[in-house]
């Protein structure tokens, strides 16, 4: 590997710890709405941003490392782990998957030099990383975390509503900032030479 590359690789490792510890602090910020669990995650907008930017398997990587430290200050400190497997899919498989959002590093990129506007390519490859996440929780949600459904509700539902609606929570704030930050896209995602 040249000189070129080593420090190519080092800068994308470089970007992707910055983020996962900017995802990290935002766990910080409070984020519960007033309805039950429904959350907005605020560190999903840095990883989709750092996947559209460095993609697929830097996202996937960076999502993980995110998962992991997620797990270990905040998932067992607060009772979230209840056992190995299902601390397993909701914190590295779950926060790994959001790194799917780099599928979209290509055509985002793309679309963005060619001068056309990226916002619905944005939408669209955020909504299978943010929808991937998600799944993983509702699944765990409904094997796992059942019994704390309100009395007489479907497990399954209960899951469905409360990971649906984190889903859908986090898309509206995505789509918010996507109109925000709409001018500053070619800054954020596209790589300098």
């Amino acid at each position: 590997m040249t000189n070129v590359g080593k420090n190519n690789e080092l800068i994308v490792i470089t970007e992707g710890a910055i983020i996962t510890a900017l995802a990290l602090a935002l766990s910080f910020v409070p984020h519960t709405t007033g309805v039950s669990a429904i959350e907005f995650v605020y560190g999903l907008i840095p990883m989709a941003i750092y996947a559209l930017r460095r993609g697929l398997r830097a996202g996937l990587i960076a999502g993980l490392v995110w998962g992991l430290a997620d797990m270990l200050l905040f998932g067992i400190s607060k009772g979230s782990v209840l056992n190995p497997l299902q601390g397993f899919v909701e914190f590295p498989v779950a926060f790994a998957v959001v790194g799917l959002v780099g599928l979209g590093s290509k055509p985002v990129k793309e679309a963005i030099e060619r001068g056309k506007n990226a916002m619905g390519l944005i939408l669209f490859y955020s909504a299978v990383g943010f929808f991937a996440k998600y799944f993983f929780h509702f699944i765990a949600g409904g094997i796992y975390w059942g019994m704390y459904a309100p009395k007489g509700m479907n497990p399954w539902i209960y899951s469905l509503v409360i990971n649906g609606g984190s889903f859908v929570a986090n898309m509206i704030m995505l789509a918010v900032l996507v109109v925000v930050l709409n001018r500053v896209f070619k800054q954020l995602i596209i790589v300098k030479s």
